[in-house]
């Protein structure tokens, strides 16, 4: 199967929770993560979340710095990435951030489950939608039909689901986490993957190929997913 080569990327807590129990997009990332997760956007074709951080955080997945935004424009780039949402039941307001912000490319993926009126208005406002039969968005199909657009190069960021279930299917090649020096908690707060889990005989294996502790008592990691096909 053709698909763009797809990293993950996460900020996480001590305690692997990339949100408090409220789900309201905790700040997590130091300073200087942040800088790094601006360049990763930068270099990628895309950029994708799932339902419950589109709905929840509405994020703008933007690049923030006008220099990178300049450097793309110069390799004949639009100045920020196209936005993929996976999201079962699309709900967006007229507001939404996600959709606006950053004049690029937005693209969804979702289910019947999305209704006709909101299928209406998000193609009224430019935004390429396809609908998966079933209950759930085909994440294959899904990866194709992103290939056949062009894009060689996807960033996730999340939401645990979609993480899971990307490198569950093995179509996640590479994990990069920084990890906070905090503590949340919170048996309801959100980790790195989510989904169904898997038995310890199922354990998807990671190799390691950076490590790095920062001037801020963070750490990063970097990983290559050994299933991804």
């Amino acid at each position: 199967m053709n698909r763009p080569y797809v990293f993950i990327n996460v900020a996480m807590t001590a305690d692997g929770k990339i949100d408090t129990f409220q789900r309201k997009g905790a700040a997590i990332s130091s300073p200087r993560d942040k800088e790094r997760v601006d360049h990763l956007r930068a270099e990628a074709d895309a950029v994708m979340v799932g339902g419950r951080t589109l709905l929840d955080e509405d994020p703008k997945l933007t690049v923030k710095s006008e220099a990178l935004r300049k450097e793309r424009a110069a390799r004949g780039l639009p100045p920020n990435p196209i936005k993929v949402g996976v999201v079962s039941e699309a709900r967006f307001d007229s507001h939404s951030k996600f959709l606006h912000e950053g004049g690029g490319k937005v693209v969804i993926f979702t289910t019947p489950r999305t209704s006709n009126e909101q299928l209406a208005v998000l193609r009224s406002q430019g935004v390429e939608v396809f609908v998966h039969a079933g209950e759930w968005v085909d994440l294959q199909a899904m990866m194709q039909t992103l290939h056949e657009m062009g894009i060689r190069h996807l960033m996730v960021e999340g939401g645990a689901t979609l993480n899971f279930e990307l490198i569950r299917l093995g179509l996640a090649d590479e994990l990069s986490a920084y990890v906070a020096p905090m503590i949340f908690g919170g048996e309801n707060a959100p980790t790195l993957a989510a989904g169904s889990g898997l038995e310890r005989s199922a354990a998807i294996p990671l190799r390691l190929i950076r490590a790095e502790r920062w001037e801020d008592g963070g750490v990063l990691l970097k990983y290559k997913i050994e299933q991804a096909e």
